[in-house]
């Protein structure tokens, strides 16, 4: 294939830059049947992961993206899992069109909907701050900008934003030809999605060597250049295990093949889990940026070798559901 190199600012170079909108789009087409029911509670993802992805546009490197969850939140009185997706272009890009996006998704934290969905757009000249509200007493969701508010829109039951959506899938154990769907919304329209889980195959990047399942999302519903690209195809690899972790993401359009690999994952290590009663315990294993090494169960339960207290400790233990008086004696004493 032919390699483009940008040099000009014109249409085509916004096409080839819109990185943001064919993540998201990956993104919104990963959803799940309702009526598959999780094969376990204990979620193969957790606060402190941070899958980090080098993006490129045919051979030529154009930033990076990357997956995170920060601590628990708590969203209108919800406790509520956060996801982050950032995107970055790089120095060579930033001359022809700058990209710094980011899309804040909050979901409870049993993973049945969203709650909140936002997202800052900043590509070339275009600034947007987009919020979605969710009203889950009525099924409405409402899309709203600095300039305009949008009439609320009817949502499905166990409708995601499409970010929260890309985590929902990693619940589910994976097999070849399964057809998965989930209703999804943006707050403008609500669908109801496909993906086809194609085969599963051994993966070679430059992070390592990765035994994965190939998914396909349908793209009917996505719009842009995919709908102006007759042989469109959107591709995912993620990881046979437990984790369902994405390594590799590849988009098939008119004007040439995105791609984007995992370059680093943190955050991902896990002990164990232990059961107390009805009551779960989930512990980790994670190194704050005060270099203190922890072992973590639920509030009540923690090990750790003792090296400083500070910020990013007291940030991980809030993710985890430790009150302050807690969080408070376990700085006092380093172990409780």
């Amino acid at each position: 294939m032919k390699t483009v190199f940008p040099y000009s600012y014109n249409s085509n170079t916004k096409v080839l830059l819109r990185i943001t909108f064919i993540i998201t789009a990956i993104l919104t087409i990963f959803i799940l049947n309702e009526n598959i029911e999780a094969v376990e509670k204990d979620f193969p993802f957790y606060p402190g992961e941070k899958l980090t992805f080098e993006l490129k546009w045919t051979v030529v490197p154009a930033g990076e993206g990357i997956l995170e969850i920060l601590p628990i939140e708590t969203i209108n009185g919800v406790k509520a899992y956060h996801f982050v997706l950032t995107v970055k272009s790089n120095s060579f890009i930033d001359f022809f069109y700058k990209v710094r996006d980011r899309i804040d998704a909050y979901t409870d934290i049993e993973m049945t909907h969203t709650i909140l969905y936002k997202k800052k757009q900043r590509e070339g000249k275009t600034k947007r701050d987009v919020v979605v509200d969710f009203d889950w007493d009525n099924s409405k969701a409402q899309y709203s900008t600095q300039k305009n508010v949008r009439e609320p829109i009817d949502v499905l039951k166990g409708s995601f934003d499409p970010l929260s959506a890309f985590y929902y899938i990693r619940l589910f154990d994976l097999k070849e030809k399964l057809i998965i769907e989930r209703p999804v919304t943006d707050g403008k329209k609500c669908i109801i999605g496909k993906a086809f889980v194609i085969k599963r195959e051994t993966l070679k990047l430059a992070s390592g060597t990765y035994d994965t399942y190939l998914i396909e999302p349908e793209i009917k519903h996505v719009g842009g250049v995919f709908e102006k690209s007759k042989n469109a195809k959107i591709q995912v690899w993620v990881t046979a295990d437990k984790r369902r972790m994405p390594v590799k993401i590849k988009s098939k359009v008119v004007v040439g093949s995105f791609v984007g690999e995992l370059v680093s994952a943190t955050g991902l290590e896990k002990r164990s889990t232990t059961v107390n009663g009805n009551k779960e315990h989930m512990s980790l294993n994670l190194k704050t940026a005060e270099g203190r090494e922890m072992f973590f169960c639920t509030p009540g339960t923690v090990r750790m070798k003792p090296v400083g207290f500070g910020e990013s400790t007291k940030s991980i233990m809030q993710g985890l559901g430790y009150t302050e008086n807690q969080i408070k004696a376990f700085s006092d004493k380093s172990v409780f």
